[in-house]
């Protein structure tokens, strides 16, 4: 690809589809998907509580609290995650794109899982800035039930109890969480699709709009598992920081260590960590599902990394 075609196709619009996309698609994954989310929340922060697994602990949720209990925090997940699929996907597209110019084509396909690295630890760190405020508001809302379910009650309750820097309490780890998962999210799914297509002796560009959704959806799923995995303890964490109650003392890093030490290693890696596979797997699959989709409705081709010396062989 020349580098002037280049440029006309990855331009200025081609990033805002990109970002509009990733909005869109992880607006729509993580809202439809509360429910789980809610479920894997309460058996993280109490683990005795719930302890009948996903199915189980959901209809306890249910019998004690109602259905609508479910739902909590379903405002500040769908806002929180448009405004952090639109800086995360756009990111990654606008930092991949930009290292593969300045690499050149060879360079960059030999480097292509660093470029996935650095892009996603690039784009994830932009977005959690924004996702911060509105993840605490979702967390207190499914962990307190007197909390306010509308997302700018919810701010305003935190910001008149906690101060501003109560919205970013979590900030350290947000970005513990999900700078390792976005990273091992796109890394691992750009390599397991790079995978199946080879494997399969076709490429995206030749392929129909089914093959490619097929493959997206199928490297989503693994990609997804292999990131809840490696951010879980994290993910874990973050959940107990945000939780009403408990010794606020100290500096985040401060409550960080004590939390994990209360709560232990085993505990931090395996509590909730089924759930949150479901619920990760299902919802990357999704994401790349939507993302590939959408981007094809807006008339943007997504950028692929291509090595020379196969294309030179045809």
């Amino acid at each position: 690809m020349s580098h002037d075609h280049a440029e006309k196709k990855y331009d200025f619009m081609y990033y805002v589809k990109g970002a509009l996309s990733g909005g869109i698609c992880c607006s729509i994954t993580h809202a439809s998907l509360c429910p789980v989310d809610v479920v894997k929340t309460r058996i993280q922060l109490d683990p005795t509580k719930y302890t009948q697994g996903l199915i189980g602990s959901g209809r306890r949720i249910i019998a004690e609290e109602g259905a609508a209990a479910l739902a909590s925090g379903l405002g500040a997940t769908a806002a929180g995650y448009f405004v952090q699929g639109w800086f995360k996907f756009g990111g990654v597209e606008f930092f991949k794109v930009q290292f593969a110019h300045k690499l050149g084509e060879q360079k960059a396909w030999d480097n292509r899982v660093a470029i996935y690295l650095a892009s996603s630890a690039m784009a994830e760190f932009i977005a959690d800035l924004f996702l911060c405020p509105l993840e605490a508001i979702r967390i207190k809302s499914v962990s307190d039930p007197s909390f306010p379910k509308g997302v700018s009650g919810g701010i305003q309750r935190v910001i008149s109890t906690q101060g501003v820097s109560g919205l970013y309490a979590g900030l350290g780890p947000i970005l513990f969480k999900q700078v390792p998962y976005t990273m091992a999210k796109f890394a691992v799914q750009g390599k397991a699709a790079e995978l199946i297509y080879k494997s399969g002796g076709i490429a995206p560009e030749t392929s129909s709009k089914g093959t490619n959704l097929g493959v997206s959806l199928a490297s989503g799923v693994i990609a997804g598992v292999a990131a809840a995995v490696v951010s879980h303890p994290a993910d874990t964490l973050l959940s107990m920081i945000n939780k009403a109650g408990g010794d606020k003392s100290g500096s985040t890093t401060t409550q960080l260590i004590r939390l994990a030490r209360e709560a232990g290693f085993t505990k931090l890696c395996t509590a909730g960590l089924v759930p949150r596979c479901v619920m990760i797997g299902t919802l990357t699959a999704g994401q790349f599902g939507i993302f590939d989709s959408v981007m094809a409705v807006f008339g943007a081709e997504k950028f692929h990394f291509h090595n020379p010396n196969e294309e030179a062989k045809h």
